[in-house]
């Protein structure tokens, strides 16, 4: 007996109601982008290992999937490699290329690239498939889909207040509203660092920093000690833990916290700003914050970072997020080029508008009507008026076969079709056809010479 089938941990299989639903939310995130003057690039699904490592710290390192190099690529390790077991010696001579982590990194090798052929500041947005090896969960998956959107080559910061109308303009269409964007700048997190005297331990301070919603205070803590970072540092910290209050509030402690640092106060500057100018301007329904714990463990951020949450009362990771980075180009040779960028997580997006039915009645009618086929006669002309209907942008179909009417019907019903049109041997002599409402359980009767008198019900 053949083995059945299956897929891979953390990949998926997709139905067309849930191809439906997906393309349905992509709809909505490009039209914004466009709208907001983005331009769509894509980029290659798997890269030079060179180009992806070292990008993500050493976390995301071991979450990219390598791709063997071809033919007997064991041959070329030599016998010294091979016996030390040791995987981080023998990967970079067998695999040279990897998956993409994000669409971050592979931008930013593309603006490189493409450097003459670009005008900055250059808006682009991308939607792709990304794969990380992580343990897969709710809501987390190997391979997924990013929509990124990104601004290179300039370093205002009405950037990033742009971003964060973005963000509202679509989760308020995709009505997710009361979304949850959190703000916070890498600046300060320096600064804080350098406070309690933990400036030479930032990476591991903001990695630990980064997961309390995940392991809690206490978890943190003890990640902290496991890093080098001092008890005593991390009680000069504590008190981030427990910040509250309006952004504003929040916004003056900081500034009195982090008054002897330059690099924190001008963080503070700059949420101050954005904070300011957006609360001036106003959202259509997104709820926008400070978390001072707000990391996002990625090494490349260096100013403003964003995190969104759904609306509450829905337990969802983040659905989106991202940040300032003013070199990240720099890592492959164009030094200055300032970028921040924003990406929305599609699969989250989707579970959460699951949860809270936020699809439209209608989404899953991939088809408007169904004429039924009672002959091979009636079929043809059946499929003339689906010609026709098909036309006219009516998503028509014609049932293949003279099946049983009772079989027909359920195909009919079990794909959601409004309309079934009989066209049967009675109807051919009378020059007609009639249309049965499968909601109502009616029937109208139309003239083939008149099928745009049907066509105007719909």
């Amino acid at each position: 007996m053949a083995q059945k089938p299956s897929i891979p941990k953390g990949t998926r299989d997709f139905s067309p109601l849930e191809v439906i639903k997906r393309n349905y939310i992509f709809s909505i995130v490009k039209k914004h982008f466009q709208t907001f003057g983005f331009q769509p690039i894509e980029t290659p699904a798997f890269e030079n290992s060179s180009t992806l490592m070292g990008k993500y710290g050493d976390e995301g390192d071991r979450l990219i999937f390598k791709i063997l190099n071809s033919g007997d690529f064991i041959s070329k390790v030599d016998d010294v490699t091979y016996s030390s077991k040791n995987s981080s010696s023998i990967t970079p001579k067998i695999s040279e290329k990897a998956l993409r982590y994000d669409l971050t990194v592979p931008f930013a090798r593309y603006v490189v690239q493409h450097q003459n052929e670009i005008d900055f500041p250059f808006k682009r947005y991308q939607i792709q498939p990304v794969w990380r090896a992580d343990r897969p969960q709710k809501g987390r998956f190997r391979e997924f889909y990013q929509c990124d959107a990104d601004v290179v080559g300039s370093n205002s910061l009405l950037q990033e207040i742009e971003l964060v109308q973005l963000y509202d303009a679509i989760f308020s269409e995709l009505k997710l509203e009361g979304s949850n964007i959190k703000l916070n700048n890498r600046k300060i997190l320096a600064g804080i660092a350098e406070v309690i005297g933990a400036k030479n331990n930032l990476i591991n301070f903001t990695v630990a920093l980064d997961k309390l919603d995940k392991i809690g205070e206490e978890g943190v803590k003890k990640e902290m000690l496991a890093k080098g970072i001092s008890e005593e540092a991390i009680e000069k910290a504590s008190p981030l833990f427990s910040l509250s209050g309006s952004n504003k509030k929040q916004l003056d402690e900081l500034q009195y916290i982090l008054s002897s640092s330059e690099v924190g106060t001008k963080g503070v500057e700059e949420l101050r700003f954005i904070i300011e100018n957006i609360e001036e301007i106003g959202l259509q329904s997104a709820n926008l914050y400070i978390d001072v714990t707000l990391a996002r463990g990625l090494n490349y951020y260096t100013g403003a970072i964003f995190e969104v949450a759904a609306p509450d009362g829905v337990q969802m990771g983040s659905i989106g997020g991202g940040g300032r980075y003013d070199d990240l180009t720099g890592i492959f040779g164009m030094k200055d080029v300032s970028g921040v960028g924003i990406s929305f997580g599609l699969d989250r997006i989707y579970l959460v508008m699951e949860e809270l039915n936020r699809f439209p009645e209608a989404i899953d009618q991939s088809l408007q009507v169904l004429c039924v086929n009672f002959g091979e006669k009636e079929g043809l002309a059946a499929l003339k008026l689906v010609g026709q209907l098909r036309k006219a942008g009516i998503k028509a179909d014609l049932y293949p076969s003279n099946a049983k009417m009772q079989k027909q019907m359920k195909y009919a019903n079990n794909r959601n079709v409004p309309f079934v049109i009989l066209l049967g041997e009675e109807e051919l002599q009378n020059g007609s056809f009639v249309v049965k409402n499968m909601a109502e359980g009616s029937q109208q009767e139309y003239s083939l010479s008149q099928v745009e008198d049907f066509i105007n019900t719909l």
